[in-house]
């Protein structure tokens, strides 16, 4: 299949790149670069810099490459900068892909995989969180994905060829287990690389952002998926499109891990008792967040296969060894 991975230069999308790949697809990136990274993306695809409103630009490479599936990897995806920033969240997340979506219709491009965060579903009143479970974001990062959900919906509504999925996923972890690619942030907010880099000296220490959440322990719960793993239900979903289909499925392990385990987790497999300081809660931070992952292994017979956090952690480590700075100088 002829795939288009937007944000294909990010940590997510650079390994979905590769697994399509490997997988024996044709595919091309367009990444404006702000936040990804040229390195990320492998020899064999073709690669475009171009951002999601370049409309021209889009529908040139979908009638030029004979696209038949896009795989939209591109977004804004910091909860803080969202609470600070908004506008800018909604002109990247909300109106980029509607101009993404505008060029597919004109180009007569009819599947679309669409990432969809946890955050959309806000502060659920219980856990774990299932599709059913109501969507009232508390942020406006959720809120700029959520609105990308109606607009697919209605889409696939006014035209019985269109078929999409949203995997709406929870925290993304760990990096290719070989370690050809990985996760490298500017400025750097995730959990797990951020402790690692205070693991291997690159910053002096690590903050808990909140200790006193109704948790067991105080600290945030998130439920950590393997990126890997991630990228295969991304694959499995794409084969299961055709013509009028519409699918949401949280991808997930199933139970949560709270900061705090997450940072002994880093510090046993790095052997590295880094310093560790407890802060104020970010704004828009859900307490907890984890996903019932039951409905996509009814309907589609996904599991995550990594479970263990440990391995996640080592898997991330392997590439942040290797790369202490990360793709600066790779070509």
């Amino acid at each position: 299949m002829n795939v288009l991975v937007t944000g294909g230069a990010g940590y997510i999308g650079s390994h979905a790149v590769q697994r399509l790949l490997a997988d024996g697809h044709t595919v091309v990136v367009m990444d404006n670069l702000y936040r990804g990274h040229r390195a990320a993306v492998p020899e064999q695809a073709g690669f475009v810099e171009g951002d999601l409103h370049d409309f021209e630009k889009l529908v040139d490479i979908f009638r030029g490459h004979q696209i038949e599936c896009v795989m939209n990897f591109a977004a804004l995806t910091y909860v803080g900068e969202s609470v600070e920033q908004p506008l800018i969240y909604y002109h990247n997340n909300t109106a980029g892909v509607l101009c993404l979506l505008r060029a597919m219709a004109e180009a007569g491009v009819n599947k679309i995989v669409h990432s969809s965060p946890a955050a959309t579903y806000g502060e659920p009143p219980e856990m774990p969180i299932t599709e059913d479970t109501p969507q009232s974001p508390i942020n406006p990062y959720g809120t700029s994905k959520l609105m990308v959900e109606q607009i697919l919906k209605d889409t696939a509504a006014a035209n019985p060829e269109f078929a999409f999925a949203c995997p709406r996923y929870f925290n993304v972890a760990g990096c290719d287990p070989e370690g050809r690619i990985g996760e490298d942030h500017t400025p750097e907010t995730h959990l797990i690389p951020v402790l690692l880099e205070a693991a291997t000296g690159k910053r002096e220490k690590a903050y808990i952002f909140g200790t006193d959440y109704p948790t067991p322990d105080g600290t945030c719960i998130r439920d950590y998926v393997h990126v890997v793993d991630l990228i295969d239900a991304h694959v499995l979903l794409m084969n299961a499109l055709e013509p009028g289909k519409t699918l949401f499925y949280n991808l997930g392990i199933g139970n949560g891990m709270s900061v705090r385990e997450i940072v002994d987790a880093v510090k046993k497999v790095t052997g590295v008792d880094f310093t560790v300081e407890l802060g104020d809660r970010r704004a828009g931070d859900p307490p907890s967040l984890y996903a019932d992952p039951r409905k996509i292994k009814e309907e589609l017979g996904w599991e995550a296969k990594i479970t263990d956090t440990e391995t996640m952690v080592a898997d991330a480590y392997r590439w942040f060894k290797a790369n202490p700075d990360g793709y600066t100088g790779k070509v």
